[in-house]
């Protein structure tokens, strides 16, 4: 058996501290300072924490590669099983031209500017983080607004804000997934702190967002559907990640979201000639204005009803009861892991959710797509096949990183590196979110913030007497502000992440202080009420 050790070099926690931080450290330059590919950031920052590992923490060579291997393979399955097969169905209605009719569906809501920008990139990009994520519904959002008439770096900046609030629970829950895996902590906890953090941006950025489409004017004429679109983003999220299903929670948001707009009888008022004039710079596609048959825009919808219906229906308590049954739990291989205390960790098994998984649920729901929207078999496979070579550097990516992740929570690497920020005491609550935050604006993903910090939040919450659930929580909901100044290039706006920068950062700052007050009322009286 391997016992972990907190103060392994010279005795001393902090010379410990910052030996075990090495491997991230070199990951966070090799992205931020470098500009290094992702995958090849973190295939050098797992080799840095293998040596780690192996020199200063002394972990037999065979316990640190098998953790590796645990890490790799938790980020195949389930983590990349998810993004697959979501990104799966999103590729499908590409090819079927089902998503053009979707779009044109969405442009036909009003001719609004403003309401636009509420619809597709808030709503409408809402909905695609929950399937795709990983960057897709900040460029395809973009795309949609330059379609309308939007210059394309306010587009890219409207979509880069808007695609907040759905982060954490993007790509079917894979951020909170994760989160939950490399903490240890239920999974139903976590997300639901996290579902009573973020919906409390999601009733802000609706304002924001009309504010950087037509400032004054457009808060002032709009704030009523904007307002009325945050309510119900933020209520249906808060409601699915507590009560129904974490992998539910943007989808579920973004409907509702486009429904109150609808519903909202000012946000079908025409805007202004002067207000379209003034805003859209850009030349408006005429695609928009083709004409669609209502059975192919109810084909167009039904990818989205199908994984509702599907998850709901995994929900049901008795096909719950069946799908948790499938769950196989076996003995990781060449893995005897406890920690300082003596006692055996949770890495010492894996846990193989075969059918109840998200990323299973998902695939039912495409192969159920593919039927609906004329999709033949051949061309399914094909499209699944094109989905993993399309994704296999992230696959690369999210593999190096969760068994970096493993081979630092095992070895004891996080746990130094926890009982050394411990010392910050109550303060960690107002850090906890900064420190999602760099993670996801150096990594561009919540999914690799969480696994990088999230067991390190937990340890320094358990040492300082706060709640393990609250920061590991905050870590995900710091994070997704992070992502608006995340490395990206939309829109063919390449050479020009300079301007989009300088335009959104100071967003990212100010809502960035709003959710670290947030999480420091959260670990008092204050706001502790909100807590489950």
């Amino acid at each position: 058996m391997y016992v972990q050790e907190l103060e392994p070099v010279a005795g001393s926690l902090g010379v410990s501290a910052l030996v075990a931080a090495l491997p991230l450290v070199i990951v966070l330059v090799l992205l931020g300072g470098v500009r290094l590919k992702a995958h090849l950031a973190g295939l050098t920052g797992l080799l840095a924490a293998v040596l780690v590992a192996r020199l200063a923490y002394g972990m037999p060579l065979g316990q640190t590669l098998s953790s590796a291997a645990q890490g790799a393979v938790f980020g195949l399955f389930p983590i990349l099983w998810i993004v697959v097969n979501a990104l799966w169905v999103y590729r499908m209605t590409v090819r079927t031209r089902h998503f053009d009719i979707l779009r044109r569906s969405f442009g036909r809501l009003s001719d609004d500017p403003r309401i636009q920008a509420l619809v597709i990139a808030f709503c409408f990009g809402a909905l695609l983080e929950a399937l795709a994520g990983f960057g897709a519904p900040v460029a395809i959002s973009a795309v949609m607004l330059v379609a309308l008439g939007f210059e394309p770096v306010r587009a890219a900046v409207v979509a880069l804000v808007a695609n907040t609030a759905p982060v954490a629970f993007g790509a079917m829950g894979t951020p909170v997934v994760t989160l939950a895996q490399v903490t240890g902590l239920p999974l139903d906890s976590v997300a639901s702190v996290v579902g009573r953090q973020t919906p409390l941006l999601a009733l802000v950025v609706p304002l924001v967002l009309v504010w950087l489409v037509d400032g004054r004017r457009g808060l002032r004429e709009t704030w009523v559907p904007a307002l009325a679109c945050g309510v119900a983003f933020a209520v249906a999220q808060f409601a699915a990640s507590n009560y129904v299903s974490a992998q539910l929670a943007d989808i579920g948001a973004a409907l509702a979201g486009a429904g109150a707009l609808v519903a909202v009888p000012h946000a079908r008022v025409p805007a202004a000639e002067s207000v379209r004039a003034s805003v859209l710079t850009g030349a408006r596609s005429e695609e928009l204005d083709q004409e669609d048959p209502p059975r192919e825009i109810l084909r167009a919808y039904a990818p989205y009803a199908l994984i509702v219906v599907i998850f709901s229906l995994a929900q049901i308590p008795a096909l719950k009861d069946w799908l948790a049954q499938t769950t196989q739990t076996y003995d990781w291989p060449f893995l005897n892991v406890a920690g300082p205390d003596g006692d055996p960790v949770s890495g010492n098994v894996f846990t193989w959710p075969i059918v109840s998984t998200g990323g299973t649920l998902v695939l039912l729901a495409g192969v159920c797509t593919a039927a609906v929207i004329g999709v033949h078999a051949r061309v399914a496979v094909k499209e699944w096949l094109a989905t993993v070579h399309e994704l296999r550097f992230a696959i690369l990516t999210v593999t190096s990183v969760l068994a970096l992740a493993y081979v630092m929570n095992l070895s004891g690497q996080a746990a130094t590196i926890g009982h050394f920020v411990a010392a910050a005491g109550a303060g960690l609550a107002f850090l906890s979110p900064v420190l999602g935050w760099f993670g996801v604006a150096v990594t561009g993903s919540d999914t690799s913030a969480n696994a990088l910090f999230g067991a390190l939040q937990v340890t320094a919450a358990r040492e300082s007497g706060l709640s393990p659930d609250l920061l590991a929580a905050a870590n995900s909901s710091g994070g997704v502000l992070g992502k608006m100044i995340s490395p990206c290039a939309a829109v063919g706006l390449a050479g020009r992440e300079g301007d989009l920068l300088r335009q959104v950062l100071p967003w990212s700052l100010g809502l960035l202080l709003v959710m670290c007050l947030i999480v420091v009322g959260q670990s008092t009286p204050v706001l502790g009420w909100m807590l489950p």
